[in-house]
């Protein structure tokens, strides 16, 4: 076999442990982030779950505007102010 083949096989070589070390410490490092990724998830799938079962949750606000309107109000306000709050999020975001 060719010295430079096998120079390159060996590199190679090199260069795949080095890429597998590099793997392993960024999974270890990554473990930090565990619990804010859970929570994020969970944060998804609940707007997923909003987004599927929309006339469930209309349903439940035009009961809640017929059995306690201040509720309502309540709630309403809270939600708008989320609302611009997400939106100001989203300019923020590139």
């Amino acid at each position: 076999m060719k010295p430079e083949l096998v120079e390159l096989a060996l590199r190679k070589q090199r260069l795949q442990a080095r890429c597998a070390e590099q793997r392993e410490a960024l999974i270890h490092h990554a473990q930090a982030f565990t619990p804010v990724f859970r929570g994020v998830d969970r944060v998804v799938n609940g707007v997923l779950w909003a987004r599927d079962n929309a006339p469930i949750l209309s349903g439940l606000a035009l009961f809640l505007v017929v059995a306690r309107p201040r509720a309502a109000l309540r709630w309403a306000r809270r939600g708008w102010l989320g609302w611009q709050l997400l939106r100001r999020a989203r300019n923020l975001i590139p």
